[in-house]
């Protein structure tokens, strides 16, 4: 037996059709009849486990949620992603530029509980540090550094003052 469904409530997200979910049984904190997140297929959420999409969170592409994962808030799982096990995915502020790459994808940045702006496109993925540095090794100086590079100064730009405040809230918690 399934232990959900897709709704016919669709929406459109990277022009990718979502579709929300249901719950068609209980199981873990899931009650039958619970409203989920947004999944592009069923093959985005495993049938046979705990795992769940809940919120406005959205899996797409390849991606695929199991075991006892839970993808919740704003968060986005795409590509090739595998979430699985005790793995928690949550989310709230992410910036995401498009197209670009040479293989003309989607750059999203996101910003970690502990106030870290992670980048991800292709197949890369890391913080913005680690991704400015390997802009630098990988491309030097050609077109896609300098479109990279305008993408850097925007995610500084719009993310950094986010970070930075829950930077200083983890600093507070952890006094």
């Amino acid at each position: 037996m399934k232990k959900f469904k897709l709704t016919t409530k669709t929406k459109v997200f990277l022009d990718s059709r979502l579709f929300q979910i249901k719950a068609t049984v209980s199981f873990g904190s899931v009650k039958k009849g619970d409203l989920g997140g947004w999944v592009e297929k069923e093959e985005n959420l495993d049938q046979n486990s705990n795992a769940w999409v809940s919120g406005d969170a959205v899996v797409s592409g390849n991606a695929r949620v199991s075991g006892d994962a839970w993808v919740s808030g704003d968060a986005w799982v795409s590509g090739n992603a595998w979430v699985s096990g005790d793995a928690v995915v949550s989310g709230d502020d992410f910036l995401s530029i498009s197209p670009l790459s040479s293989e003309m994808e989607t750059l999203i940045a996101t910003i970690t509980s502990l106030g870290v702006i992670e980048v991800s496109v292709g197949c890369f993925f890391g913080s913005i540090t680690e991704f400015q540095s390997a802009v630098k090794i990988t491309h030097g100086n050609n077109r896609l550094a300098k479109q990279y590079g305008i993408a850097i100064d925007l995610i500084k730009t719009k993310l950094e003052p986010i970070a930075e405040s829950r930077r200083e809230q983890h600093k507070k918690g952890s006094q």
